[in-house]
């Protein structure tokens, strides 16, 4: 964009309804993980059913970050942010009045879709409108948001459910969405620019829906069904990956750019991103259930056990970005997979009696760790590709971390589901509750091993400064 059009539009103002759109979208993610246990009675599902709500949620997301990406070269600024928005506030809006599961996941696939828009858009839009010397500020305040939004769901949800049920968590979102509509009409304005005569690759669509969808299906599944079932769905996620790849690579514009994946350090890096996603997303499907149902607690205090975990996560990801520039991302990484391990391992040897200062205290440093591999992980894997790539390799980290958090928090839900099922069946525990406390033992060994895998991505990369992240978590 030239020089001569920047000052017809006030950046703050844009910079402002991009913020608070994105975190009322984003919060989205995780919002309804405190409010799970209850939903799960209103609607007599089991944990696996109900965690679709959170993993179709990222799945959408996952999915339409590619289309979001061809979106925004075709389409006006105004005109994506007003199609995401109602998008998003027609989803809150069902959610609210839901009958049933079926009507209530639907909804939530709704909302990502207009989440999944706003969240690329922003990132475009932010890259336009900030001169180089001012993208390091605009960058930190983006990660600030989406670090904080996902951390802070469980907290609101819980007090909202103190009072209320689980429908007035979307009531309190869908005012704020509406505001960010309004002034979207109001005061948005077009910055980026626009082709018209680009056309969709629906067969690349089709291919990505197949091939991510059957896998995150077929794990899901495979706690609840037949290992048969699970395997076809799997195979099946498989082959549509691999003609969705080879159809890429074969095209000169393709919808998602593999050729990102020829850098050796963005490979590591997406690596490191996506397990760090997964780490975050099972112990915050898993603590809530063990502190409502094992416990015997509200939602409100499972909220607030959470709350220090997200203010945590808020303040070192504005420290850990400004770290990155002075020691680049590697040690970042290496010592936040560390701390997330060490972490983790109380909740491995956690019980019915385990005091609730351990799960704030080391939820938080779990959290600390997080937040110092997202963002720097990120600028990383977006520092080792060209520029003429930086957005293609933008599109890619944010569509396989949402992908695959989604896949590896089904994956974790099923230990969870298949080993407490085996230890009730057995006899092992003389109560359900401890057989609960099982499975989510098994969970968070499993949290280990991710993080294990993370910590030899992390620890592979080279050492390198570079710019302030382009993406964000």
């Amino acid at each position: 964009m030239s020089e001569e059009i920047r000052p017809n539009f006030n950046r703050n103002l844009i910079t402002f309804i991009f913020l608070i759109g994105t975190f009322v979208t984003i919060l989205n993610q995780t919002v309804l993980f405190t409010a799970l246990p209850e939903i799960m009675g209103d609607f007599g599902i089991s944990a696996g059913t109900g965690q679709w709500l959170t993993t179709a949620y990222l799945m959408a997301n996952g999915i339409l970050l590619p289309v979001t990406a061809f979106l925004i070269g075709k389409y006006t600024t105004r005109q994506l942010m007003i199609v995401a928005m109602s998008l998003f506030i027609v989803g809150t809006a069902l959610a609210t009045v839901s009958p049933s599961f079926t009507v209530l996941l639907i909804a939530r696939i709704i909302q990502a879709s207009g989440a999944s828009i706003t969240m690329l858009l922003m990132q475009t839009v932010f890259f336009i409108i900030f001169p180089r010397e001012k993208r390091g500020a605009a960058m930190g305040l983006v990660g600030l948001v989406l670090a904080f939004a996902p951390a802070i769901g469980p907290t609101l949800s819980g007090f909202i459910m103190n009072q209320f049920s689980w429908r007035y968590i979307f009531l309190m979102v869908l005012p704020v969405a509406v505001l960010v509509l309004i002034l979207t009409l109001i005061y948005m304005k077009n910055v980026t620019e626009v082709n018209k005569r680009q056309k969709i690759d629906m067969t690349s669509v089709v291919l990505s829906t197949i091939g991510f969808g059957g896998l995150l299906y077929g794990i899901s599944i495979a706690g609840s069904d037949s290992g048969l079932n699970a395997t076809l769905w799997c195979i099946v996620g498989a082959i549509g990956l691999t003609l969705l790849i080879l159809k890429g690579l074969k095209s000169e514009k393709p919808m998602l750019e593999f050729r990102v994946f020829k850098s050796y350090a963005f490979v590591l890096s997406t690596i490191a991103v996506v397990i760090s996603f997964i780490c975050i997303m099972g112990p915050q499907t898993m603590l809530p259930i063990y502190i409502q149902n094992i416990k015997g607690m509200t939602a409100l205090d499972s909220g607030l056990i959470l709350l220090p975990g997200a203010i945590v996560n808020g303040i070192v990801s504005l420290v850990a970005g400004k770290i990155y520039d002075r020691i680049g991302g590697r040690y970042l990484g290496v010592f936040g997979y560390i701390l997330i391990a060490a972490s983790v391992i109380p909740f491995i040897f956690m019980d019915a009696q385990t005091a609730l200062w351990i799960i704030v205290l080391f939820y938080a440093l779990m959290l600390a760790g997080i937040s110092m591999i997202m963002m720097p992980m990120t600028t990383e894997g977006l520092n080792a590709l060209p520029d003429h790539l930086i957005n293609h390799g933008t599109a890619m980290i944010n569509t396989f971390r949402q992908v695959g958090g989604s896949i590896g928090t089904a994956l974790l839900v099923t230990i969870y589901t298949k080993v407490s099922n085996h230890a009730s069946e057995s006899g092992q525990f003389n109560e359900v509750a401890q057989s609960q406390v099982h499975g989510i033992n098994y969970v968070f060994i499993g949290v280990v091993v991710f993080a294990i895998f993370g910590l030899i991505a992390s620890s592979s990369l080279k050492s390198r400064k570079g710019k302030v992240a382009l993406s964000s978590k």
